[in-house]
């Protein structure tokens, strides 16, 4: 099979799961709202910082994203469907087609989030360039650090609380360096002022992708 025409087909078949179930989509949707209701009750009128509304913002996005992405493999572990993508896939075409359709619901749940977030609290953003570039390569480097320990955790016989548990750690680079260029987004800064936390970024995304390519095969065969 072609590399190209195997990636699509994983990514169709995830795509079309999603669209008749909608778990992951009604998962993320739930949890994003109701945190952002929550946090808007608990706030109230009082003002927030910068500081305070990056790091609410990017709480919402992980544990949102550590609900609703770890699904995709173990359904295909519970349906049975495993054998028959190792027989016909490449491992290869597994995790891209994987990706890809992380990336798509990262995608959507960032824009939702970032969307509700400053809607609900009225957050004024003075440089959403900076912003945007920021919000879109965390959700590059959560898609990519999902999308193997998913894999990771399906193999696992408790599924359930793991991939939050295995998130969290890895992730502390990217919480750091979002957090800090959402924060300098929100505040107004300048792009040059951000630099460094947007090539923490990029850095991490890049490298948990490459990571994730070199050690899919070994957990898809597993």
């Amino acid at each position: 099979m072609d590399w190209i025409a195997g990636m699509w087909a994983v990514f169709r078949k995830d795509l079309r799961v999603e669209l008749r179930t909608r778990y992951a989509l009604n998962s993320l949707l739930l949890f994003v709202l109701g945190s952002l209701l929550l946090v808007l009750f608990a706030v109230g009128p009082q003002p927030l910082t910068a500081r305070v509304q990056s790091a609410l913002l990017w709480i919402v996005m992980l544990f949102a994203a550590s609900i609703g992405l770890g699904r995709s493999f173990v359904a295909e572990q519970e349906q049975g469907t495993v054998l028959l993508l190792q027989l016909n896939t490449r491992p290869s075409m597994v995790f891209a087609g994987k990706l890809l359709f992380n990336l798509l619901t990262v995608g959507l749940l960032t824009g939702l989030a970032a969307g509700a977030f400053l809607f609900l609290l009225n957050v004024e953003v003075p440089a959403p360039g900076l912003l945007g570039l920021a919000l879109a390569l965390g959700a590059v480097g959560l898609a990519g650090a999902t999308t193997l320990l998913a894999a990771l955790v399906a193999r696992a016989a408790r599924k359930g609380p793991l991939l939050p548990v295995l998130l969290l750690p890895l992730l502390i680079p990217l919480l750091v360096a979002g957090t800090s260029a959402t924060r300098k987004a929100l505040a107004g800064l300048p792009w040059i002022q951000a630099q460094d936390e947007l090539l923490t970024l990029i850095g991490f995304a890049g490298a948990t992708i490459s990571a994730s390519v070199v050690l899919f095969d070994y957990i898809w065969h597993e």
